[in-house]
């Protein structure tokens, strides 16, 4: 991946978090599954997780068995619930490892039910994919991703967000024979709202990706008229002058990223990318 994709991504999908704080335990879960047997079928949450248990140490595994064994002795809802919530910190905050730690906040969802945890779960598997180098491991999270969604929209299915989301699972996940179907699902909204943030942002992505780069300038400056700090657009349109061969535009717009950017080694890649540029 280049250098422009990679920041067009990790302002666009707020990555910087996930890559700093997740960093390389998740890198190498990543890296198991790619030369493992997993990529020549369908990858489930038991390959993740079993490859998520070879970065512990230990003491971690001691703590992740007597976590899982809880699982199944809680004879009701809130207990269930409960496990989930510890296991989906353990992940995170112990382990350091995005996809267990996703895919215990959704079970966490699931039993919960409602609309806020819902679009939670699915915005974290949404934001996530969209960096994922290996085809079965995005598929996998765009069909979580998609899952959440669709449970959200059956309890408020005026969530338009939620539509866009849907959408944005079907152009970025390849789980559609038909890629107009996602497309269309955000048409929808932005042609009921044409100031939809996000329905823009998604519709703009999804003409980068099938190399219609002046429709995708016209989404992303779109947005930078209603939101002139809008980080993502703003690196998305660097990345499509980049695409296009127009140097002296990509730095424009990376150079308006600079200061709202406030990860400082991300800073400096960006500023290193810009001297890049102008040689």
């Amino acid at each position: 991946m280049n250098k422009s994709r990679l920041f067009s991504i990790l302002g666009a999908l707020g990555l910087v978090v996930i890559l700093f704080y997740f960093g390389k335990r998740s890198a190498s879960v990543t890296k198991d599954l790619n030369t493992g047997n997993a990529v020549s079928s369908e990858i489930t949450i038991d390959t993740i997780l079993h490859h998520a248990r070879e970065n512990l140490t230990p003491a971690q595994i001691t703590r992740l068995d007597l976590l899982e064994k809880s699982i199944t002795r809680g004879d009701v809802k809130s207990q269930q619930l409960n496990v989930f919530h510890e296991l989906a910190h353990f992940w995170k905050d112990s382990a350091r490892i995005f996809e267990p730690y996703a895919w215990y906040e959704a079970e966490a969802s699931r039993l919960e039910y409602s609309e806020k945890s819902l679009t939670f779960a699915a915005h974290l598997f949404l934001d996530n994919l969209r960096n994922e180098s290996i085809p079965q491991l995005k598929k996998w999270k765009a069909l979580q991703a998609k899952d959440l969604f669709e449970r959200s929209l059956r309890i408020n299915d005026k969530n338009d967000s939620s539509l866009v989301g849907l959408g944005a699972c079907y152009i970025f996940g390849g789980i559609a024979e038909n890629p107009m179907e996602g497309i269309l699902k955000v048409r929808q909204v932005a042609e009921k709202d044409s100031t939809n943030i996000f329905a823009q942002l998604v519709l703009g992505q999804g003409s980068t990706i099938s190399g219609q780069y002046d429709k995708a300038i016209s989404r992303f400056e779109r947005v930078n008229r209603l939101q002139p700090d809008n980080l993502e657009a703003i690196l998305l349109l660097a990345e499509v002058y980049e695409r296009i061969k127009e140097p002296k535009l990509a730095i424009k717009w990376y150079s308006q990223a600079l200061p709202l950017i406030k990860n400082l080694e991300v800073r400096k890649e960006l500023q290193k990318r810009i001297e890049e540029l102008k040689k």
